[in-house]
């Protein structure tokens, strides 16, 4: 059994892109293990894509290689870049779908992948850089070639500006929701270190709340809000048994504030 690659990308199930990528891959690497983490992103979506990657693939060995298509701009001058931390190497378009990875996991060297020689072919479609600059890139890593020999190092990449909380003064800190889960949950960027360095008290989202800070769900009744540290280990507000993010009605990009 080979390196352990990963696939998150926005293609679904119904074309052949999913298996054009695989193919590209497994042409280079044979003995690669593919994982598919998922391909239901929605379209062009980073943000969704980028809290995927920081709950999903800290969890795989270290020496895995994660590949990222989830890229509005293809074609344009972005970069393709390779991306190695002390939780893997990330393969993935330089758009900020890296952002909370980044903000978890230390990252040791970052390369514009500008050498065509391991792409597919040598050349790439303007629209398809996953078949032809990605996956070939991790068919090359899985077999061993250094990352910073497929190109130019860089150390600019590319943030989310929607991302990303801080202290005010010194008793809050404000965030934003980054993502509502299938449950109805509003998670933020706020992680646990930053509640327990202010001792907080409650939590706002825009201006509904205070909302008190649970340590699960069953501290609740059924129906009832409370805000606690999900599995992520990021600041989530939560109804036992219900959708906070109906409830609320609001979603991503409200304003977290915790007092």
């Amino acid at each position: 059994m080979g390196r352990i690659v990963t696939l998150c990308t926005d293609f679904g199930g119904k074309d052949g892109y999913v298996g054009a990528i695989k193919g590209a891959l497994l042409s280079i690497a044979p003995t690669a293990t593919v994982v598919d983490i998922t391909h239901a992103i929605p379209p062009q979506d980073v943000l969704h894509a980028a809290f995927v990657l920081r709950t999903a693939t800290p969890f795989y060995p270290r020496d895995a290689i994660h590949v990222v298509v989830v890229d509005p701009t293809v074609g344009s001058e972005r970069r393709a870049v390779g991306v190695e931390t002390d939780r893997g190497t990330y393969v993935a378009p330089d758009n900020g779908v890296l952002t909370l990875v980044l903000e978890s996991a230390m990252p040791k060297r970052a390369v514009s992948l500008v050498d065509a020689g391991y792409w597919r072919l040598g050349v790439a479609s303007k629209t398809f850089h996953g078949r032809d600059i990605f996956a070939p890139v991790a068919g090359h890593l899985a077999n061993g070639v250094p990352l910073e020999a497929m190109g130019q190092p860089v150390c600019d990449l590319v943030h989310l500006p929607q991302v990303g909380y801080r202290r005010v003064g010194g008793s809050q800190v404000e965030g934003h929701i980054v993502h509502v889960d299938v449950f109805g949950n509003l998670i933020s960027d706020v992680p646990a270190s930053a509640l327990t360095e202010r001792k907080a008290r409650s939590v706002w989202i825009d201006d509904m709340g205070p909302f008190d800070i649970g340590r699960t769900y069953g501290d609740v009744a059924p129906g009832a809000l409370l805000a606690l540290i999900g599995s992520s280990g990021l600041l989530e507000v939560a109804v036992r048994e219900g959708s906070a993010a109906e409830r609320l009605r609001t979603g991503r990009g409200a304003r977290v504030r915790i007092t």
